[in-house]
């Protein structure tokens, strides 16, 4: 981890900088270790370790601005470089919205990085005996064999990380963000009696590693390649869609990217102008919840040490907030709010329904009971958003379904429309967002929707 000889190096910067003649000064201390198995066909393929220390360093001087790193943290050479640093960055184009953020925004409460507990120290007795044989443990190749099918391929990942990071700048502020990652991952590739191939995955991802839960995610993965077996035309037309919890941030992430205030200065937004206005669907309520102890996406501060809070992004179909750093803020003259988004929340939701005080879970059996009948859409293959419209165009595969339950497998068909006019046609949003995602984005339910065949 960070040493508090790296962190007092990292102070010294600030200071080297002030000296050379810098206005201001951040510096961001960076490690992070990863490693991972590979098995493939329940042999080991692959084992890799990668280890990254890094020290970033933005340097404002006289109204100016640039950005720099190292990897190397002796102090007589950080010298030299803060100083060339400082020069090259006096011969860039003036630009005096360029500055730190008001010391007040920033965050006072992220002094040791276990604030949030997302640091599991069983990470320090991880070794390379334990990782191969965790990622041996995942693998079901050669040991079952499905009736409808014939495994050819199977990948499987495990994977465990830390990442530590000091944000310290001119002004005093000084943070850290400490976390460790567990993850498997498996792929499965099948055959079916006819020689058509399909596919199937499944993950899990957790700060702890006795909550990696292994056991389900092969089976998980061959049951998800299975159930695409012998896929049947679907007519175009209009439909009601269910999307699968693994799969909704493709239509929520085009939303957060137009509330970013460098797109709308950059006319690249389809929600410029948005704030305060009804814009979607009475129901839809999005929070950013970076405060939630314990959880993947949780930060108290962003990067540029301003401190997050929870907060509603969209509340009841009104857009309350858009994404504002301190440059865009001088740039657009909108109040500065954090860089991005942190752990997005999309709360439940039935049309018609009042679910305050409900403690009944929503399920995807109950969102395709509700709709009885379309098109549950389990993965995208390619497609775009335009960022200034908001009309899209996705491919998408999944299943038909009639009278709440699944019928058929249907691929290659496409969806077209626009984003506001999507959203404000949401029926219903679950209560299954899964936990190990940063993204807490559940099953949803969208009418109307035009599939092309």
């Amino acid at each position: 981890m960070i040493t508090e000889k790296e962190i007092d190096i990292a102070r010294k910067c600030i200071d080297i900088a002030l000296k050379k003649g810098a206005d201001a000064a951040r510096m961001s201390l960076n490690k992070c270790v990863s490693d991972s198995v590979t098995i493939f066909n329940g042999e080991i393929d692959k084992v890799t370790h990668s280890a990254d220390r890094s020290l970033y360093m933005y340097i404002f001087a006289d109204g100016r601005y640039g950005t720099f790193s190292t990897n190397r943290l002796d102090i007589h050479a950080l010298d030299k470089f803060i100083g060339n640093a400082v020069n090259m960055v006096r011969m860039l184009g003036e630009d005096s919205l360029r500055r730190l953020p008001d010391k007040s925004r920033t965050a006072e409460d992220a002094k040791t990085g276990m604030e949030l507990e997302l640091f599991d120290r069983s990470y320090l007795n991880s070794d390379a005996d334990s990782r191969i044989s965790t990622a041996r443990s995942l693998s079901i190749y050669g040991k079952v064999n499905p009736e409808e099918c014939r495994i050819i391929s199977e990948e499987c990942e495990y994977t465990d990380s830390y990442d530590d990071t000091v944000l310290i700048d001119s002004q005093g502020f000084e943070g850290r963000h400490t976390e460790t990652t567990f993850s498997a991952f498996v792929e499965m590739t099948i055959e079916d009696a006819d020689g058509n191939k399909y596919s199937g995955f499944w993950w899990e991802n957790t700060p702890f590693s006795d909550k990696l839960d292994i056991r389900n995610i092969a089976p998980k993965a061959l049951e998800r390649a299975v159930r695409q077996i012998g896929p049947k035309p679907r007519r175009g037309g209009r439909y009601r869609m269910v999307v699968d919890r693994n799969n909704a941030t493709r239509l929520v992430s085009p939303l957060f990217s137009a509330l970013n205030a460098s797109s709308i200065q950059q006319k690249m937004s389809f929600l410029d102008g948005s704030i305060g206005q009804k814009i979607f669907s009475e129901g839809m309520t999005i929070m950013d919840l970076p405060r939630t102890v314990g959880k993947s996406g949780s930060r108290l501060y962003d990067t540029e040490g301003v401190a997050t809070k929870d907060a509603p992004i969209i509340e009841n179909g009104i857009v309350r907030q858009y994404f504002v750093n301190t440059y865009m803020s001088g740039k657009t003259g909108f109040a500065p709010t954090v860089e991005d988004i942190s752990r997005p929340c999309l709360m439940p939701y039935i049309k018609g329904e009042d679910l305050a005080g409900r403690e009944k879970e929503v399920s995807l059996e109950d969102i395709l009971k509700l709709c009885g009948s379309g098109v549950y859409v389990t993965g995208f293959n390619g497609g775009n958003c335009n960022p200034v419209t908001g009309d899209f165009s996705y491919g998408v595969e999944g299943f038909a379904f009639s009278k709440g339950k699944i019928t058929h497998p249907v691929r290659e068909m496409l969806i077209t429309g626009n984003m506001i006019e999507l959203w404000n046609n949401l029926m219903a949003a679950g209560t299954d967002a899964r936990e190990c995602a940063r993204w807490q984005i559940p099953t949803l339910a969208f009418e109307g929707v035009s599939f092309s065949a």
